[in-house]
């Protein structure tokens, strides 16, 4: 694989180095020097001389090189250098200049392990510790930060958060992101229908920030045996929140009042199972014509705002198993027949709210001996509507309070899905 391995520091030093093979010399140091270290435009990683090839990897301010003159695998050869630089990070926490020099007779230890005659070996961390014993000797940079980071997370109140995070804008993102389940029988009876539902939130904020968060007025948590309390409010079942959460605000006022983790994070996870807005209502006519024929009248209807649109709705119709041939009529999107999975496939890029559409199919049946009767199984519904929440739950407000009082930028955002879990009967 490779002929030798070399870390170089910012100025070109070799700081150590290590030789395979006899078809290189110890002076290949010197071109990696000319040709990359002294060569502001060189930006590829690879870079071959003849039939020499150098990969080399920057880490802080030292070069990883790997050196070569065979035909080896690219990804295989910075896979070990990555390995590598795990290795060393952790054994000795940072790898820099200061860090190699400090630790120049273990990382040697080291790649006798990791290396035979320019072979990667055994690269597993847990596993070289078992043999390779020797403590590593962190620089004073890496002890500072890790010491810092360490105190802050372990003496704070806000263990999920550092308080040096800093950000030229201020911003907060928040998505209310819901999946509607739904079976429905051939009469129009809603036999199940329920969501699932999760709060994610992404946090661009500096300092330790506290957000307050406010839902729907009318939220009821536990389920009410007295409808004039639960009628039009929002029943949420199985609420979990994020550690961040004060639980005891919440109990007292329903307020969501919390420090965010730096980043992505979920907020908080829940389930309803009552007052449920179905976003589609699909109504389906299924005639059998004798046993060689099948008519299909399937009507779908968008029961949401004018100004919403649902994406990506795709319908799958089943047909019976002994089908040839399907003639397919829509005016909205696209409708084939395939054969393989036995279903009619009705694809509609883009539905406005309130509007309908028709599909119209002639299925033809092959004569058969013994005709087993269809099972009929339920029709399908994928899609995704934006800005529309099943559940009715609403993000009244999002205040950040924080002691810079700082402008901050907040952005709400709503999808209502279904993946294979909308289903109508017929």
């Amino acid at each position: 694989m490779i002929s030798a391995f070399f870390v170089f520091n910012q100025k070109g030093e070799v700081l150590i180095s290590r030789l395979f093979r006899t078809d290189l010399k110890r002076s290949i140091a010197d071109v990696f020097r000319i040709q990359v270290v002294s060569n502001p435009d060189v930006r590829s990683p690879i870079i071959t001389l003849g039939s020499t090839s150098f990969f080399h990897v920057r880490v802080n301010n030292v070069y990883i090189l790997a050196v070569t003159k065979n035909n080896a695998s690219a990804a295989l050869v910075f896979e070990f250098i990555y390995r590598f630089v795990g290795i060393s990070k952790a054994y000795f926490g940072k790898l820099d200049e200061e860090s190699v020099k400090n630790n120049f007779v273990l990382i040697y230890e080291l790649l006798d392990e990791i290396l035979d005659f320019g072979y990667p070996q055994n690269s597993e961390i847990d596993t070289l510790k078992m043999y390779i014993t020797t403590e590593g000797v962190k620089s004073e940079l890496s002890v500072r930060e890790d010491s810092s980071k360490i105190t802050i997370q372990a003496t704070g109140n806000t263990s999920w958060r550092r308080s040096d995070v800093k950000y030229r804008k201020n911003e907060a993102f928040v998505d209310v992101i819901e999946t509607v389940n739904l079976l429905m029988s051939s009469t129009g009876t809603v036999l199940r229908a329920d969501v699932d539902g999760q709060i994610l939130m992404r946090a661009y904020l500096s300092g330790t920030p506290e957000c307050k968060f406010g839902l729907n007025d009318k939220l009821v948590l536990e389920k009410s045996s007295d409808r004039s309390k639960s009628d039009g409010a929002v029943e949420l079942d199985d609420c979990q929140f994020h550690q961040c959460v004060r639980l005891g605000k919440f109990d007292s006022d329903r307020s969501i009042s919390f420090i965010p983790p730096d980043g992505e994070f979920e907020l908080m996870r829940y389930r309803s199972t009552t007052n449920i807005n179905l976003p589609f209502r699909l109504h389906p006519i299924v005639n059998e014509v004798g046993k060689s024929k099948v008519e299909y009248t399937i009507n779908l209807k968008a029961n949401f705002d004018a100004k919403l649109n649902a994406n990506g709705i795709v319908l799958r119709i089943p047909t019976p198993l002994n089908t040839t041939k399907v003639e397919c009529k829509v005016v909205v999107g696209k409708a084939k027949y395939v054969p393989g999975e036995n279903i009619i496939i009705w694809k509609i890029p883009r539905l406005q709210g309130g509007q309908e559409c028709t599909l119209s199919a002639d299925a033809t049946l092959a004569t058969t001996t013994h005709r087993q009767a269809w099972s009929r199984p339920p029709i399908n519904i994928d899609f995704s509507v934006v800005m529309f929440t099943a559940s009715g739950l609403l993000v009244r407000f999002l205040k950040v309070f924080e002691k810079g009082n700082y402008q901050s930028v907040k952005w709400v955002r709503y999808l209502t899905k279904a993946q294979g879990s909308y289903q109508v009967r017929f």
